[in-house]
């Protein structure tokens, strides 16, 4: 029988989680500078979170991780549920799944998040996906994609530009279910702002054009230095219009060649719920889901 123990003391879970964390965000590539970077963010928001141990017949088989934030009290998050190997199957996951919802329900949150590092077995697959952190290593320049050239934004065409990636930023948020479309907006406004408060001449940042044949087809948006050794692509798009003729790989070649061009070896980027084409596209060439976000309006329906 599974039952749930809140620990006085976590400091065994926290060793276990962080390991646990190392080893997802090294296969992803990430050198060991950044995987300590994203550590230290997280741990710096565990010391809220409320720890119990999952255990079968008074033996320990994992432990499961639930916060309700005091800021926001409608929306509650796992931040871990884990199984041990040899226990997995038994039915322990779905019992802490159950338990963590009822938790944070009982809190009044209407809502619960879940950051997955690792495979879940389909445990949170009625779980909707808001997004996915992805990476890949980049050992060498990538081959070039014939016919396409890659050259810097101009002056001219960067309101322009910006206008246009704010709006979409707007419906990335809203189709992944993350806000409203007011509150969309608002942080579309704020993130820009903060992200590329100098335009074109933004420290550690790149700003390209992508064009075919004389014309423009997409651009790319890439934030050097994000962690170290990692370049963040905030956006390697791809106009609709010219979509579907292999040039979202030429899009990734741009950000892959932009991010050695600056002394980086890995290339991030989250990608939005909803937008299955795009995360297709980036699991065949090879870049891997480092974390992924996921959510559940609660109470969960009853079918």
């Amino acid at each position: 029988m599974t039952e749930f123990h809140v620990l006085g003391d976590s400091t065994q879970w926290q060793k276990d989680f962080e390991r646990r964390l190392r080893a997802s965000y090294t296969a992803a590539g990430l050198g060991a500078a950044a995987t300590e970077r994203m550590l230290g963010d997280i741990r710096a928001g565990t010391g809220d979170w409320t720890v119990a141990g999952i255990t079968d017949a008074g033996t320990r088989v994992g432990y499961v991780a639930v916060v309700v934030a005091d800021d926001d009290r409608s929306a509650g998050r796992i931040g871990d549920l884990h199984v041990e190997a040899r226990h997995v199957g038994r039915g322990h996951e779905e019992a802490a799944r159950d338990w963590a919802e009822r938790w944070c329900a009982e809190r009044g949150a209407r809502r619960l998040d879940i950051r997955l590092i690792e495979p879940a077995g389909g445990l949170f697959d009625d779980y909707g996906v808001r997004g996915q952190l992805r990476a890949r290593h980049v050992g060498s320049p990538p081959e070039p994609v014939e016919g396409v050239t890659v050259r810097p934004m101009t002056q001219a065409e960067y309101p322009e530009w910006l206008a246009s990636e704010k709006l979409a930023y707007v419906g990335d948020i809203v189709r992944a279910g993350a806000t409203t479309p007011e509150d969309a907006a608002r942080k579309s406004d704020d993130d820009f702002a903060k992200l590329i408060p100098e335009g074109l001449a933004t420290p550690e940042t790149t700003l390209l054009v992508l064009e075919a044949a004389g014309e423009r087809i997409g651009t790319g948006w890439l934030k050097h230095g994000h962690l170290p050794g990692a370049t963040y692509g905030y956006s390697l798009h791809i106009d609709e219009r010219y979509r579907g003729k292999g040039y979202g790989r030429a899009a990734m070649a741009s950000g892959e060649q932009a991010t050695l061009a600056a002394g980086d070896s890995v290339l991030m980027f989250t990608v939005w719920g909803g937008n299955e084409v795009a995360m297709n596209l980036y699991t065949s060439v090879g870049y891997r889901i480092v974390e992924e976000y996921r959510s559940l309006g609660l109470p969960r329906s009853v079918a």
